[in-house]
């Protein structure tokens, strides 16, 4: 069973940095690919970085390439986000997903286990 936590999040200025981690209790990680989701107040949730099981592939939406890094540690059971030069339209609550699959996913769909969530809030 994958049980996600996120933690990381929390209020920065315009131009910082954020680092969230995403913990899975279970002892299948290694198994799932990863991904990185967002929802701001009256949008949907959107994709916003994907990693294959090993972390040799991964995916970003164009609005944080070059910000964002996604990564993970397999020995950890944990998957990070590096978020630098942090933006107010960053703004949301983060989740982290798990697809079971070993290749990145870029849809929705295929993403069956989700984190409760952290807030970021990037300030002008």
């Amino acid at each position: 069973q994958v049980q996600l936590v996120e933690s990381g999040g929390g209020l920065v200025q315009a131009g910082g940095s954020l680092r969230l981690s995403c913990a899975d209790s279970g002892r299948t990680f290694s198994w799932y690919a990863m991904g990185w989701f967002r929802q701001a107040p009256g949008k949907e949730r959107e994709l916003v970085a994907a990693i294959s099981w090993n972390g040799d592939s991964t995916h970003y939406t164009d609005s944080v390439k070059g910000r964002f890094t996604i990564s993970r540690d397999n020995a950890k059971n944990t998957v990070y986000l590096q978020m630098n030069s942090l933006k107010p339209e960053d703004t949301a609550v983060y989740y982290c997903a798990a697809a079971s699959t070993p290749v990145v996913v870029t849809t929705f769909a295929p993403y069956n286990y989700w984190g409760q969530g952290t807030q970021v809030t990037v300030s002008s």
